[in-house]
């Protein structure tokens, strides 16, 4: 009997907690936060400095893109890079009366105010534009995509289009 007793009082304080969190997500957050860094890469260097020493870039433009279910563009923002080569946009989940879906949306590399670490790669996809997947962090009101780091490098180390034309 106590053991039903004990069993009894378990379930319900399980449901009990169940319940609570699904309330919590009844009030989704109204904005996403989309951030991450830009470095330049430069190929000059040996190997180790080719992996490891990249420098952050200030003055980076990084934009997202979000289009609408029909494939129109429904919210553009873009943001600079600070002196650590980091960017982060709030971007609010409903624009006009419609709702904002993450995974519609993109982000990618725009420009680089760097006179020699200037060119676009798509490592990282930054060039190309990496869509909002995963969030890498959701707390209360946050919920926020981490990105990159994405790269700009020096005509040096470009590689010449060998396709043709």
């Amino acid at each position: 009997m106590a053991m039903k007793m004990v069993l009894g009082i378990m379930v319900a304080s399980l449901l009990v907690n169940c319940f609570s969190i699904s309330e919590a997500w009844k009030d989704e957050p109204k904005k996403i936060h989309v951030g991450g860094k830009v470095l330049c890469q430069d190929c000059t260097g040996d190997w180790n400095d080719w992996v490891q020493g990249s420098k952050p870039i200030k003055g980076c433009r990084v934009s997202v893109t979000c289009m609408d279910d029909r494939g129109r563009v429904m919210h553009y923002a873009s943001d600079e890079t600070d002196e650590q080569g980091d960017f982060d946009m709030i971007v609010d989940k409903n624009i006009n009366g419609k709702e904002l879906k993450p995974e519609l949306c993109s982000v990618r590399l725009v420009s680089s105010p760097d006179n020699v670490c200037n060119l676009l790669t798509d490592f990282a996809g930054g060039r190309s534009g990496v869509k909002l997947t995963r969030p890498s962090h959701i707390f209360r009101d946050l919920v926020k995509y981490t990105l990159g780091p994405f790269f700009f490098t020096t005509p040096m180390c470009d590689e010449p289009d060998t396709t043709g034309y």
